[in-house]
């Protein structure tokens, strides 16, 4: 990436998978390149922790099953999220991946210019599954999901695809590590509006990850700068949201509509 783009160069794309390695998990391979250890003393131990965490070696995470059939980029992504300890995303016209039923995945990935193969179709459907995993385990990062309307309200492959998407957002709902929070069309403008926004804390708050889209694909940030911005924006949209259970209700008229 150019450099102008304000990413920190010194940090692995796949930084907070060595931020703090789980015991229920495999660990991700070794990053190709640790970040630069700071010149003066550290005062943070957890900072200084964690970036000797992120020395040793370790195993291979079920994403590498993957490479060299999927781009790395979204191997990264995987990481990233099995290793949070909490995340914040949020979306204005798609369903957030870890939240997707495999036909709402599936009319995406078909929908994709130039169009994939479709052996790399079924793969891709395959590992979005797999993604999906993080929020399954017995103790799953906290997530929080913040919705536009408009991303309930499109249709992707048809009212009944549509309205099955709802239904599984609203299970997904119920749990109690995870937060789902609408912003309805009434709530006007907001910071950051048509970006899609994935926030990945790390069990030091250096060492957080924030994962935008753009035409050619993931782009992964860490700056300081860049860590602030994003978390204000994410501040902003959790206060004009819905409440969990009001975002619910909204959620399940819509459904009801379809």
């Amino acid at each position: 990436m150019e450099s102008s783009s304000g990413v920190d160069r010194t940090r692995p794309r796949t930084v907070l998978g060595r931020a703090r390695p789980r015991q229920r998990r495999p660990h991700p391979r070794p990053p190709a390149r640790l970040p630069r250890l700071p010149e003066a003393p550290v005062a943070d131990p957890a900072y200084l922790e964690a970036l000797v965490a992120m020395a040793q070696p370790s195993g291979r995470g079920w994403w590498e099953r993957y490479r060299g059939s999927l781009p790395s980029n979204l191997l990264d992504i995987a990481e990233l999220e099995s290793y949070a300890v909490r995340m914040r995303t949020a979306h204005t016209i798609h369903v957030p991946g870890v939240l997707q039923t495999s036909d709402h995945a599936l009319e995406l990935f078909r929908a994709v210019l130039p169009p994939l193969p479709e052996r790399e179709v079924a793969l891709r459907l395959a590992y979005r599954v797999e993604r999906q995993q993080v929020l399954e385990s017995e103790n799953p990062p906290e997530y929080v999901g913040l919705v536009h309307e408009a991303v309930l309200r499109m249709q992707f492959g048809g009212r009944k695809v549509a309205r099955a998407q709802l239904e599984h957002l609203l299970r997904l709902s119920e749990r109690p590590a995870i937060r789902l929070l609408v912003l309805p069309f009434a709530s006007g403008t907001f910071p950051g509006a048509g970006n899609t926004v994935n926030y990945l804390e790390a069990s030091v708050p250096q060492l957080d990850t924030v994962q935008v889209d753009n035409s050619h694909g993931p782009e992964f940030l860490g700056g300081a700068a860049q860590l602030a911005k994003y978390r204000a924006h994410l501040d902003w949209m959790e206060r004009m949201a819905l409440s969990p259970e009001a975002s619910r209700d909204f959620i399940r008229d819509i459904a009801n509509t379809l």
